[in-house]
């Protein structure tokens, strides 16, 4: 059982809540000392041991959790002043609002977390590769100086070695900017551990550079204490989200680290190796093809969120998308929903627009045309109340020369007691059966996440003639405006989308591309993915998932250039893993 970490008088001695930024720069490429200042509540909270970290996140941070980042330096400047110091490698969206603070900003600290670096008797041998130079460093200089030697290892440069006295500092670089040309094991091997008489080694780095460390050393024989980093919600032990498996069993990075002895940790190996970029002067082929169409890119604006591909063309060029799926169309004009409509909440929104359009009839003679001129794929969305409304709006379509239908079964059949056709196989396969009877034109049918079973829809629907899938629509909401105790909208229920869904979205785009798959080969339909996709990453794993495009919706009303964003980054990831071809990589988290 875990002790409470309190003082005499029962009050927490660790610290929780906003420090001010006196000094955020960047030292090397992409790296960045972030200089804080706590004011404690009580004298009896404790100030950081080295090896021990906070975890740190802006107070105007997009994301939920703190980073964990290891203390660099840290002093007090009286009873209840503590000024602490990080270094911090910009990587993800956590760290990179860390490292582009101001001065006076306010972050939220929780900690000192975790254990921390225990001197041993003799001499010492002090390890830091990259970023994990920092904890090393906060220990070495805890030290009497030339009690040690010191072994930095970068990419390139270095940094961070202002505060270490040893007695030797050897440097490794991998491109030979400073010091020896090459990894960690060109300068510190077992032989050389029992040439210097090194009592004990400490190293914090790389899994690969710690696993190095921990082979030599049990090879010559001398203790070894390793600093190792894990993904962590809480920081405080009680989630067990950041548990490392030891010859002891499993053990707590946050509460049992993040130092432990080199003996017990069995690191993991690899299980995929690293690819190699594209040679010089190879541009990726970013074009996919879905149901006999090609699109340059798989990059396409979402229905209901890209109005019919006017509406963005102030921000950026909407030809270079994959597609548009337009506005959600009905036969007849709609007004949509009444009261309120659309609310923010965390990572995403509510909404209830009510699919309000101008009707069929009115997008084909004033609203397709214009989408047409753009040079990039038109998609028709089509929505129904009824299967007679679904029928005479496809065929209306049918007439004309968009591309494609996306066919939203989604919507209520009135005649069902306002159940979705999408909700159950025997709906989805009546109404897309008889749509697949009124048009030639390519058909997409868009699923609804609210379906019990979402793969026995997909199947009724390719059974039925659809000739491509996407998903997921949004998932059902409700809203409570707790000054009146009366849900927000007049609806009730409402459709949450954003950054939230994108777990749910991306599990069920897996399981229905998983069920496709299994069909034989003639039967196979492609899957487009949607659902709370904001990043260039996120496309890239639904494609992994098996999607053969991917749609933008919630994302483009915060930054309306997402969907750019998007295809360069997917450019550049293509470039950097040696995928000449989004086939080259769709699916690989089937296999």
């Amino acid at each position: 059982m875990d002790k409470p970490e309190i003082d005499k008088d029962g009050n927490g001695i660790l610290f929780s809540g906003n420090a001010k930024v006196t000094e955020c720069k960047e030292i090397h490429s992409n790296v960045f000392l972030l200089e804080t200042e706590l004011e404690l509540e009580r004298k009896t909270q404790v100030s950081p041991l080295p090896g021990q970290f906070y975890l740190v996140k802006s107070t105007r941070s997009n994301i939920q959790f703190g980073r964990p980042i290891s203390v660099y330096h840290a002093d007090r400047k009286s009873d209840t002043i503590l000024r602490v110091q990080f270094l911090i490698l910009q990587k993800g969206e956590g760290t990179a609002e860390l490292c582009h603070l101001l001065k006076n900003d306010l972050v939220e600290l929780s900690g000192p977390l975790g254990n921390s670096f225990k001197k041993t008797e003799g001499k010492l041998c002090i390890c830091g590769g990259g970023i994990g130079v920092a904890p090393v460093a906060n220990f070495a200089s805890s030290l009497p100086p030339k009690s040690y030697d010191f072994y930095a290892s970068f990419k390139s440069g270095s940094y961070g070695l202002e505060k270490v006295e040893p007695e030797k500092l050897i440097i490794t670089t991998d491109d030979g900017s400073v010091g020896i040309h090459g990894m960690v094991t060109a300068a510190l091997t077992s032989d050389i551990i029992k040439k210097e008489g090194y009592s004990a080694i400490y190293a914090c780095g790389p899994t690969p550079m710690l696993a190095y460390i921990q082979k030599i050393a049990k090879k010559a024989d001398v203790k070894c204490f390793l600093s190792i980093e894990k993904k962590m919600l809480c920081g405080a032990g009680a989630c067990l989200g950041c548990t490392v498996r030891t010859k002891e069993g499993n053990r707590r990075v946050c509460k049992d680290g993040p130092v432990f002895n080199a003996e017990i940790l069995e690191f993991e190996k690899p299980e995929f190796a690293k690819r190699n970029p594209l040679p010089l002067g190879i541009e990726p082929d970013l074009s996919v093809e879905i149901a006999g169409i090609k699109f340059k890119n798989p990059v396409i604006a979402a229905s209901g969120t890209f109005g019919f591909g006017q509406n963005y063309r102030g921000f950026f060029d909407v030809s270079r998308l994959g597609g548009i799926s337009s506005k959600g169309l009905t036969l007849a004009p709609k007004g949509g929903n009444s009261g309120e409509r659309v609310i923010e909440v965390s990572s995403g929104d509510i909404n209830s627009i009510g699919l309000e359009n101008p009707g069929v009839p009115h997008f084909i003679q004033n609203e397709l045309p214009e989408m047409l001129k753009l040079d990039t794929v038109s998609i028709a969305n089509l929505a129904g109340h009824d299967l007679d409304s679904y029928i005479k709006g496809a065929e209306l379509l049918d007439k004309t020369p968009v591309p494609a239908i996306e066919l939203n079964i989604s919507c209520p059949n009135v005649k069902a007691g306002g159940m979705a056709w999408g909700i159950n196989p025997e709906a989805a396969f009546t109404c897309v059966s008889a749509v697949r009877k009124a048009t030639s034109k390519p058909l997409i049918v868009k699923l609804s996440p609210n379906a019990p079973d979402l793969v026995s829809v997909a199947l009724a629907c390719i059974k039925a003639g659809a000739n491509a899938l996407s998903l997921i629509n949004t998932i059902q909401a409700v809203a409570i405006d707790i000054e009146s105790g009366r849900p927000v909208f007049d609806n009730i229920k409402a459709g949450l989308c954003g950054p939230a869904v994108k777990p749910i979205a991306l599990r069920m785009v897996y399981d229905v591309v998983k069920a496709v798959n299994s069909l034989p080969k003639e039967q196979q339909i492609p899957v487009i993915g949607l659902g709370g996709i904001s990043k260039w990453q996120d496309a890239v794993e639904f494609i992994m998932a098996g999607a053969s495009a991917i749609q933008v919706g919630t994302a483009t009303f915060s930054n309306p250039k997402t969907m750019i964003e998007i295809i360069e980054g997917l450019k550049k990831f293509m470039q950097s893993h040696g995928y000449k071809k989004i086939e080259d990589f769709r699916g690989i988290a089937q296999k």
